[in-house]
């Protein structure tokens, strides 16, 4: 019998940090059916009174900006001196989206193209009842980005955190109802993976947005077509993102900025630059300076703010990584950073020490693995 309680496990003691209970499929029902009868409610509030609870909402979660660092930090294992960025990112989003609302959901008259008897125009109309599957490494700055637009247009939101961060949805939504939002317009679910099918199969629920994994969204897209009619699905999936660095780069200023690129959150974006393709006339130096500046990096407990490179989320996460420079050295590439300066990204610890590798086979698992 699978459990019905998570538990988020801090990344860099190993320690218990929340626990969560899961609904029974009896009560996922009812929050289903709340959210359904909520949308009808709330599509007939008009939109300039929901782009105003959009923006109190902002101002609500600014509010919050002293506490998150720290619990984010406890949640994912992020350095606390970079939580920050996150919050100001929400903000910069949800301004941008609330600011181009009214643009965006306005109907569209084609009266160029109308022939006699004929009106033609698009409506906006909303969905109903949005699923939204969000991920740990950016449990703020993504969801946003799926959760303001949906409301906002008029439908309701059951929102999935991640295991690993189940207060930020939590945050999120006090943040909305404090600014207005009625209640069951966007519903915190903590659930388990079948539970999380379940809704995905759900007749009831018209759109799902997913970010994670290209496994996770393989399952995601399977599930949707598993269920009754036609429901739109959007997946924002991992990558193998590259760089390219010119013939006419400025290496004073390219050299560093890929650094953070590549090590900025230990690596776990989906934007994180992860292999680099160098013009050969500036290739050494670049490979020198970039193996320099990468052994400054001070590896740490997240919570001390002079950390500016923490642990990965979790210890198969740690093991996966090490396995995949361990799988490259074997197969010919070179490592450039001496895992020494790191002493305490030891086996079983989330420390994993920032590694450059050369002569990598292009082929091999840690260039071309999602």
């Amino acid at each position: 019998m699978m459990s019905s309680i998570q538990t988020t496990i801090t990344p860099h003691n190993q320690q218990p940090y929340v626990h969560r209970t899961y609904p029974t499929q009896e009560q996922l029902d009812g929050i289903i059916t709340n959210a359904v009868e909520a949308q009808k409610k709330w599509a007939q509030v008009p939109l300039a009174e929901r782009i105003a609870i959009g923006h109190k909402f902002i101002e609500n979660f600014k509010l919050m900006q002293d506490e998150i660092p720290l619990d984010l930090t406890l949640q994912m294992g992020r350095p606390v001196s970079q939580g920050a960025g996150e919050v100001r990112g929400l903000v910069e989003r949800a301004e941008y989206m609330l600011s181009i609302s009214e643009s965006q959901l306005e109907d569209v008259q084609l009266t160029d193209t109308d022939k006699s008897g004929f009106r033609r125009f698009i409506k906006r109309v909303p969905l109903g009842v949005v699923f939204v599957i969000a991920p740990w490494n950016y449990p703020y700055l993504t969801p946003i980005n799926s959760v303001l637009p949906a409301i906002i247009a008029g439908n309701t939101v059951l929102l999935k955190p991640s295991p690993q961060t189940p207060v930020t949805a939590e945050r999120l939504v006090d943040a909305l109802i404090k600014a207005g939002l009625p209640k069951d317009v966007v519903q915190v679910t903590h659930l388990s993976v079948e539970l999380a099918r379940y809704v995905v199969r759900s007749p009831r629920v018209e759109f799902v947005s997913f970010t994670g994994s290209v496994k996770g969204g393989r399952v995601v897209g399977r599930t949707a077509a598993e269920g009754e009619g036609f429901k739109g699905v959007a997946l924002e999936l991992g990558g193998k993102d590259p760089a390219y660095v010119r013939e006419d780069a400025d290496l004073n200023y390219t050299v560093a900025e890929l650094v953070d690129g590549a090590f900025f959150n230990s690596g776990q974006s989906c934007c994180a630059i992860e292999r680099i393709y160098v013009h050969e006339s500036l290739y050494d130096e670049f490979v020198k300076r970039f193996a320099e500046i990468t052994q400054t990096y001070r590896l740490g407990d997240p919570t001390n703010p002079s950390t500016n490179l923490g642990p990965v989320v979790s210890l198969a996460s740690a093991v996966r990584i090490r396995k995949q420079i361990d799988d490259a050295v074997a197969a010919g590439a070179k490592k450039l950073v001496p895992e020494e300066l790191f002493p305490i990204a030891r086996p079983g610890t989330t420390y994993v020490a920032p590694q450059v590798l050369v002569d990598v086979d292009h082929c091999k698992f840690c260039v071309s693995r999602f």
